[in-house]
């Protein structure tokens, strides 16, 4: 999950769209066919991302797109403006009267958008979670997700692979309480860090995926930590954060940021040293397995309650030869 800070002034409805023309089809907006999920000629799909314009939930929006065409389905993306589930719940409420056959979402708030959702499910559609997940089980038929916690003790073990033998503390930038996926990275950093005695944690903080909370969070760990050797910054937004606030203080390329994701600003980053290591993901096909999933639910075959997508290490030494594990801006 990266989450963004871009918005669109001209308000949601202009949002949603651009960020499907961007990514080159779907339809915007349901079209209103009353009681559409019960009928077995339904062939829409709706896709409901963390957040608009963001590189991770487009890349995730192309692979589902691609498996939906393919498969004889639209697929309709609905992205709030900001990563909160009082917008996010709205998108869902929008559905109305005509609900998709199929669901795909990435729930804000583990607990928060359960009610939501369920009115949907109630209303016969077929729920899949994309990238986050309820806490509780029972909701979805299928839930298509990075291991996180796996994602974050691969970022300690890649900063501790780049800082060798040296000593020092280390600084964890969170987004916001109850988000499970980064919440699960910053807590499988943690846990992994304790296997590196040389690397000392100041513990985690959360930024509200706010990027100017997160360089002023790194401006103020520099002056009260001086020993400070390294970030995980949980997603884009922190990790744009961090990069300005290590910038800001001249310190760029002495403290090691492990950032999450590879959107095209991280792997820009990370080529002029901005950043030392990124843990990409594979959004692309958590999108296609979403759309599979749901599918399958929908014609009365069976679907896989658990899916993990893949995760990669990369390195500036190594970055030429990962690129197909970079996020895009546009299908």
């Amino acid at each position: 999950m990266k989450l963004s800070k871009s918005l669109f002034a001209a308000g949601s409805a202009f949002a949603v769209a651009a960020l499907v023309a961007a990514c080159g089809g779907g339809q915007v907006g349901g079209s209103g066919d009353g009681g559409a999920a019960s009928t077995p000629d339904n062939k829409k799909l709706t896709l409901i991302p963390g957040v608009q314009a963001e590189p991770f939930y487009i890349s995730m929006q192309c692979g589902a797109q691609a498996e939906a065409q393919k498969l004889g389905y639209t697929l309709d993306t609905q992205a709030p403006q900001k990563f909160d589930a009082a917008m996010q719940t709205e998108k869902v409420n929008a559905l109305g009267s005509a609900p998709p056959a199929g669901l795909l979402i990435a729930p804000t708030d583990d607990t928060a958008m359960q009610a939501p959702i369920e009115q949907v499910k109630n209303r016969g559609t077929k729920i899949v979670e994309v990238d986050t997940s309820l806490k509780d089980t029972g909701v979805a038929v299928s839930s298509i997700s990075s291991n996180n916690a796996e994602g974050g003790k691969l970022a300690a073990q890649t900063l501790a692979k780049l800082v060798g033998d040296k000593k020092g503390s280390v600084l964890v930038l969170d987004t916001i309480a109850g988000t499970s996926t980064t919440n699960a990275r910053a807590q499988g950093f943690a846990d992994e860090l304790k296997n590196h005695p040389n690397l000392k944690s100041v513990g985690a903080q959360f930024t509200q995926n706010e990027p100017d909370q997160a360089a002023s969070k790194v401006t103020a760990a520099l002056a009260s930590t001086p020993d400070l050797i390294g970030i995980f910054a949980t997603n884009l937004n922190t990790g744009e954060g961090a990069a300005t606030g290590l910038r800001n203080a001249g310190k760029v390329g002495q403290v090691n940021l492990i950032g999450f994701d590879a959107s095209p600003s991280e792997v820009e980053g990370l080529r002029k040293g901005e950043y030392q290591g990124l843990i990409a993901q594979d959004p692309a096909s958590i999108g296609q397995q979403g759309v599979q999933q749901a599918v399958a639910a929908i014609t009365g075959k069976p679907t896989t309650r658990n899916i993990t997508a893949g995760l990669h290490s990369i390195t500036k030494a190594d970055m030429d030869a990962n690129q197909q594990f970079f996020y895009k801006q546009q299908c």
